[in-house]
């Protein structure tokens, strides 16, 4: 006999602390529609206030490149020396780059 999953589709969520700041992956949750997703991750992941701003996606909806699979994709782009922080000279004044 086949163990059925009943728990729904697994969804990735993301908070921003503040606002203006970067979303970072806070965990995972289950769910069968978006609104369960949502409100799932905010009971979760939100109760105590942790952020302002919150993203849930699929698990499956996210695509990934890795080092092993797409080696050239990660490849420098040496022959693009402006792209280079060394290429530029740093202003005065300025403390943090």
């Amino acid at each position: 006999m086949k163990n059925k999953d009943n728990q729904g589709e697994l969804w990735e969520v993301f908070i921003q602390s503040k606002a203006g700041q970067p979303y970072k992956h806070a965990g995972s949750v289950h769910a069968y529609d978006r609104e369960m997703a949502i409100d799932n991750a905010r009971d979760a992941y939100t109760r105590r206030g942790e952020g302002t701003g919150l993203w849930v996606v699929k698990s499956k909806e996210i695509v990934a490149v890795t080092p092993n699979e797409e080696g050239y994709f990660f490849d420098p782009a040496n022959d693009k020396v402006y792209r280079h922080p060394t290429f530029y000279e740093m202003p005065e004044g300025v403390k943090q780059m």
